[in-house]
């Protein structure tokens, strides 16, 4: 396999630690407030690397970590007066349905950033014992790493420290450069004071940087394998984080991936901005979250995402196509049991996972499916379903995988939709008998427009959900 790699601006031979066994390190969310699929297109895209990873005979072990406090839900609390934990507690509910309705499964360790403050404060200590780290001469309690003692500050962004704005997430108080960034924050008079820890240089808590780092060490050792993130966390969190480690001698991540963003316009999808769509938002536009899992893994991961309703509702469309073709094969040959990835299929995920191109690999297979549906070619039917449902399962997106029956707000009526088109169809099937054309039709025309699309099969009729009109 070939990844891109941020640090080297290259796709280069995957090459883990230790044969058969990676570690990665995806920095999950802030959860000051509730996500968006701009913040899931991150969960997608590393679930569906995880899964090939998988798939192709490793042992993964996947850290995704959650930031916990920071100064956004500082300001959060004082303003709704509620505790700051209870709010990123809330959040994250939501966020860990939202990841189970997508189908991302879960990772091998959640660490929260306030469940780490010894191992925080562990690498701060080897941080200033190394000289790469200092405390504010002002008794304030804030420390912060001084950039000018890492020459190779600015490798991953490509930035050099001199053109650099200040991080900016860490107070002015007691720096001794602008671009110096915080590893402890002392307490303040204007924050909750609940929101602090002791530590051997005062009351305070972690800077964001210094929590990865800290978490990272503690689950997947001074080494591991592949850390990913967002684009968007490249600078400063990403170069903070190898600067940090790096000073401490820390070899940490070998592989930096980074996925594109999700746009809304010419921004990023953003809280700060107001310009954000969420998984209930998408639910009540009739968009199942499996269709919101393939538009968010579709494009390359490198691809920047510029969303539309309309380029949703086409990805909706474009799964349904698989979906049908999944459930007539069924009818025909029965559910199987999915087999190798086609070669193509296989390639095409090595190749710096693009899953763009293999998708277009299960279409591809799709159509000879439908062709040997049309000739009732049983053994070629079979051999095309297997092979799909082989590569939607390495993707996170085989319709008879049981999550997605979990996954859909309106499985629990399910029962009641299929006696109800059921009463229809046998109305429908009646009127065709007593070649009542017009009544049959009309049958059919009120299904269709109720979203229900009725297909005549040798079996007898058989229906899905469409589009309604």
């Amino acid at each position: 396999m070939r990844l891109h790699d941020t640090a080297t601006r290259s796709v280069r031979d995957f090459v883990p630690k230790t044969p058969g066994q990676i570690g990665i390190y995806v920095c999950g969310l802030t959860v000051q407030s509730v996500p968006h699929i701009g913040h899931l297109r991150s969960g997608v895209n590393y679930d569906m690397l995880r899964r090939w990873l998988t798939h192709t005979g490793n042992e993964v072990t996947f850290i995704r970590n959650v930031t916990d406090i920071d100064d956004k839900l500082l300001v959060k609390s004082l303003q709704g007066g509620q505790p700051f934990w209870a709010i990123a507690y809330a959040n994250k509910l939501v966020l860990d349905a939202d990841y189970r309705a997508l189908n991302v499964q879960p990772p091998t360790y959640e660490p929260l950033a306030t469940g780490h403050i010894p191992e925080i404060h562990e690498l701060i200590g080897e941080l200033i014992a190394g000289g790469h780290a200092y405390v504010s001469a002002e008794g304030t309690g804030d420390v912060y790493f001084d950039v000018h003692t890492y020459p190779e500050y600015g490798s991953l962004s490509g930035q050099k420290p001199e053109d650099m704005l200040s991080a900016g997430e860490a107070p002015e108080r007691g720096k001794r450069n602008a671009e110096d960034f915080a590893l402890w924050k002392g307490v303040k008079a204007d924050e909750p004071t609940d929101a602090s820890w002791p530590s051997p240089w005062g009351r305070g808590r972690p800077g964001w940087h210094i929590e990865c780092s800290a978490m990272a060490r503690r689950y997947l050792g001074a080494e591991f394998d592949i850390h990913g993130g967002g684009l968007d966390l490249t600078f400063p969190h990403h170069e903070n984080e190898i600067a940090q480690s790096h000073a401490a001698g820390l070899p940490f991540a070998r592989y930096w991936v980074h996925n594109a963003l999700l746009n809304l316009g010419d921004a990023k999808m953003s809280k700060s901005l107001g310009n954000v769509i969420d998984v209930e938002a998408v639910r009540e536009m009739g968009i199942r979250p499996v269709e919101l899992r393939y538009y968010l893994g579709a494009p390359h991961y490198r691809s920047r995402i510029d969303y539309s309703d309309d380029a949703l509702r086409e990805g909706a469309t474009a799964y349904r196509r698989i979906e049908g073709f999944v459930q007539r094969a069924v009818e025909v040959v029965g559910p199987g049991r999915p087999k190798a990835v086609p070669p193509a299929f296989a390639a095409a995920m090595n190749d710096d996972l693009n899953t763009s191109a293999a998708l277009a690999v299960v279409h591809d297979t799709i159509r000879v499916g439908n062709t040997a549906l049309a000739e009732s070619d049983e053994t070629g039917v079979r051999a095309a379903l297997t092979e799909v449902r082989a590569m939607l399962g390495v993707l996170g997106l085989d319709p008879l995988d049981e999550a997605w029956g979990g996954g859909d707000t309106g499985s629990d009526l399910k029962p009641v939709v299929d006696s109800l088109v059921a009463l229809a169809l046998e109305q429908r099937t009646q009127a065709r008998a007593r070649k009542d054309w017009g009544a049959a039709d009309s049958v059919r025309d009120q299904l269709k427009n109720a979203g229900i699309q009725v297909e005549d099969t040798p079996a007898g009729p058989r229906w899905t959900v469409g589009e309604q009109h």
